[in-house]
């Protein structure tokens, strides 16, 4: 198989909880050197609770540790964080260390922008972390990086609206008549109809990015099957589609819409616009319509990864610091501060429902492809939707195009 993307079992995930509860929240690495010295430069997009928490409380803490390291910090715009990077350390600058998410690893390993870690990172430290999340950072079977948080959608439900949460997705269309039906201007669910958002529901149903030489093959009968449902939803009543986060997540804020699909980076908003007692997390509704399948939807993770250039003792240096800021002393309070979902597990959680809703989602969850070949589906995969949910396209057709589309871009990626 060429490449480096495969479908790692995340099943492992299930242990979170007991392997959290009873490892407590551990002390660092007793091999850490304190008398460590020396200055690192760190890039990354975070903004709101993340970057205020990263300045705020994890980089004095690891000052505290650490006095005789500086690490210097500049925050980049996240849609322009890849492209900078990139250009920077092709020309021999760049930071040290580069926080980003799971999708950019192919990419910078291809192009030699990013530095493998085994020669660094122990397998004894590495067993520390929720495997899936480290076998998602292997490209090539190298290690590029080192897992912070992981993140997938489940579903957001509003209590005063949703009592429980349906586990179905024939209980969501009862629900969400019943509720329609109440107040025409009220919805059981508001989906915001992008791809990444009802990936879960395109993999449950079967559907398929790649094949094992990385060439599309989303033009199928189960892609069909996904976009006949979603196209469906259309027309079924307490439905609310569109293509725009804002929109979607405004019908929820305002007590519009008893469910939505997001990722727990959406907690906060939710929580202060309704209040916590009346925000809950479940896994989204399994498929009724595939004979109960569940949703797979794609599991990201937040990690931290080394400029290429580097060797020798900075390098070391940049390994220590990475093996802190993934571990239990800045996790936890990247848990308590961000709302981040802690890849060590060595943080405990355990107490915490909404954690472990996402925790059970992600048992099921699709780790994002890391080939460089996935920067080439997203415009096509989002298009192919919109063109069914508007009218303009049949799901054969749009499915058909989609995939042209994609392998053609593919193929202009060696041109």
């Amino acid at each position: 198989m060429r490449g480096g993307w495969k479908r790692v079992p995340v099943a492992m995930l299930a242990f979170l909880l007991i392997a959290m509860g009873s490892v407590g929240a551990m002390a660092q690495d007793s091999t850490a050197n304190a008398d460590l010295s020396g200055e690192l430069l760190l890039w990354h997009g975070w903004t709101g609770a993340e970057a205020d928490t990263l300045t705020n409380d994890i980089l004095p803490a690891w000052q505290a540790k650490y006095p005789n390291v500086k690490i210097n910090v500049l925050a980049v715009p996240f849609d322009q964080l890849k492209n900078k990077y990139s250009t920077e350390v092709a020309t021999g600058g760049g930071p040290d260390l580069l926080i980003g998410p799971l999708d950019w690893v192919g990419e910078l390993a291809t192009g030699e922008l990013i530095r493998p870690l085994d020669d660094l990172i122990d397998q004894a430290t590495l067993d520390n972390y929720l495997p899936s999340t480290v076998e998602a950072l292997r490209y090539n079977d190298q290690l590029y990086g080192m897992p912070e948080s992981f993140e997938a959608v489940a579903m957001y439900y509003n209590k005063t609206m949703m009592p429980e949460p349906v586990a179905s997705t024939a209980d969501l269309d009862a629900l969400a008549a019943e509720i329609n039906g109440a107040s025409s201007d009220s919805y059981g669910l508001a989906l915001y109809s992008d791809f990444y958002h009802p990936a879960g529901y395109f993999f449950g149903f079967g559907g398929q990015l790649f094949d094992e030489n990385n060439q599309s093959i989303v033009n199928s009968p189960e892609t069909v099957a996904f976009l006949n449902w979603i196209s469906g939803l259309q027309s079924k009543p307490g439905y609310f589609l569109q293509n725009d986060d804002n929109a979607i997540s405004s019908l929820f804020k305002e007590g519009k819409a008893a469910a939505v699909f997001n990722g727990p980076w959406a907690l906060g908003d939710y929580v202060n616009a309704l209040g916590a007692e009346n925000v809950g997390v479940a896994p989204m509704p399994v498929i009724s319509e595939n004979e109960g399948a569940a949703t797979m939807p794609f599991l990201g993770v937040k990690h931290i990864m080394m400029n290429a250039d580097l060797d020798g003792d900075q390098a070391a240096l940049a390994a220590e610091f990475m093996k802190w800021f993934t571990g239990p002393e800045s996790e936890s309070i990247l848990v308590e501060k961000a709302g981040h979902l802690p890849a060590h597990t060595g943080v405990d959680v355990s107490g915490d429902e909404i954690a472990q809703a996402f925790v059970t989602q992600a048992e099921t969850a699709t780790p994002l492809p890391t080939i460089p070949e996935m920067g080439q589906v997203w415009e096509p995969v989002g298009n192919m939707i919109t063109s069914v949910l508007t009218g303009d396209a049949t799901a054969e057709d749009a499915a058909a195009t989609a995939q042209d589309q994609i392998n053609q871009a593919i193929s202009n990626m060696g041109a």
